[in-house]
């Protein structure tokens, strides 16, 4: 571990995985650990939720002398938002070298593959009790935005509804 200190506290944890997960990144895969955690900034929430870039694979230079060639991007995709990303490819590649900051990706491969993170199960929220409910409606019911009083009541019922029963 690099050791950091911001003023004599502790670092997140986050970045100390940053720092430890980056170089392994960048040797085994040939990506940075920020395009990963941007990749929805990237190329938006809908191919997002069933893409993640891979790798990116850099054409061998026999010697330093040889012009730079730019890289290709692996991308893993689910079934059929292959088609939807194949058409975006272009879109997809300006916006990876404006996040890298140069014209580092020059055409994407795509690779079928399963990329979504299994969904964790949910335990059943009990309903609330007649005072669960009234308590609940009390806390909530002096706020002017709607939007807010509503989120924060949804909030209010499941953390109520995940305790056992009063009583």
């Amino acid at each position: 571990m690099t050791g950091k200190r911001r003023n004599g506290n502790a670092v997140p944890v986050s970045d100390l995985a940053v720092d430890i997960l980056d170089p392994i990144l960048r040797k085994r895969a040939g990506i940075t650990i920020g395009l990963v955690q941007s990749w929805e900034e990237i190329v938006g929430d809908r191919l997002a939720a069933s893409s993640r870039p891979e790798k990116i694979s850099w054409p061998r230079r026999m010697n330093e002398d040889d012009p730079f060639e730019p890289a290709t991007l692996i991308i893993a995709c689910e079934g059929a938002s292959a088609l939807r990303l194949q058409h975006e490819t272009g879109e997809i590649i300006s916006r990876v070298n404006g996040f890298l900051g140069f014209a580092a990706v020059g055409r994407i491969k795509i690779v079928q593959k399963p990329v979504g993170t299994p969904q964790k199960h949910r335990p059943q929220l009990r309903p609330l009790t007649a005072p669960e409910t009234q308590r609940l409606d009390r806390m909530v019911g002096e706020i002017e935005d709607e939007g807010l009083r509503e989120a924060l009541a949804r909030l209010g019922r499941s953390v109520m509804g995940e305790k056992k029963r009063p009583g």
